[in-house]
């Protein structure tokens, strides 16, 4: 729970719009998409990271937060250079495995872009409560209340999984059903308690939905909001700066030569 709960800050990006960081961190997400080569993603993460004092978190929070990129980047930078497109002088060959220069490249360019689109990301929305986010998509981009209010809703009862992995966790035990040893008993145990968590998380929804559709969350009538959501001049800069990253990065990869537009 701790790690979806909105960072508190006295930093000025906490007191940002929600939608401003979320526009600006997918606008270098999307521009980085467009292209697979080490250059772009490499000048807007060191761009990324420059800012980063700036972003309201300190250094344990900080790892904590992105933990998920640093196992989900050298995995894939590992899997890339080992099975990725074979191009160049072959460095090593063994068996079916083989690293090329084309493998090596492929990977360094997917490890840099995992880091330089999923910083951004985390880092902004991670001091970002979701009660404003909503009130921002629902009265800045005007999105549907019905949509914005189900999905905080939802984002709402997922701080709960764990707890409730926990309590099952100790309810089978107490039962003698976790009782078995080695990984086929563990993989057992794994599939049965996940299968409850899934009806545990069906049943709370169910109820959850039929809860505010009484209380009158599905209506088609004009809605109002309690918090009103304004976008301010330190916002519009927010995305001046998301727009000059890609930019930047977009210019070095194309006088680099290294470009590669994935939609050609």
């Amino acid at each position: 729970m701790s790690l979806l709960a909105a960072v508190e800050t006295d930093r000025l990006v906490g007191r940002l719009n929600p939608v401003a960081k979320l526009l600006a961190a997918l606008v270098v997400s999307l521009v980085l998409l467009l292209s697979i080569d080490a250059v772009s993603a490499g000048v807007a993460l060191v761009l990324e990271l420059l800012l980063l004092p700036w972003a309201g978190l300190s250094a344990r929070q900080l790892l904590r937060r992105t933990a998920p990129l640093w196992i989900a980047a050298p995995t894939s930078v590992l899997v890339t250079a080992l099975y990725g497109r074979d191009e160049g002088a072959v460095l090593l060959q063994v068996w079916w495995i083989s690293v090329t220069d084309g493998s090596l490249s492929l990977a360094l360019a997917i490890g840099l872009r995992i880091l330089a689109v999923g910083v951004p990301g985390i880092v902004l929305l991670a001091t970002t409560d979701p009660t404003d986010l909503a009130d921002g998509l629902a009265q800045v981009l005007h999105l549907p209340a019905r949509f914005v209010l189900g999905g905080l809703a939802g984002l709402r009862l997922a701080g709960l999984f764990a707890d409730d992995w926990r309590q099952l966790s100790l309810a089978r035990r107490a039962r003698g059903v976790a009782d078995g040893r080695g990984p086929v008993a563990a993989a057992r145990r794994f599939g049965g308690q996940a299968f409850s968590l899934l009806v545990l998380s069906v049943r709370r929804g169910s109820k959850l939905a039929t809860a505010m559709e009484a209380k009158g969350f599905g209506s088609d009538a004009e809605r109002t909001w309690a918090r009103p959501s304004r976008v301010a001049g330190r916002d519009l800069v927010l995305v001046a700066i998301g727009v000059l990253i890609a930019a930047a990065a977009v210019a070095a990869a194309v006088v680099a030569g290294t470009w590669e537009f994935v939609l050609a």
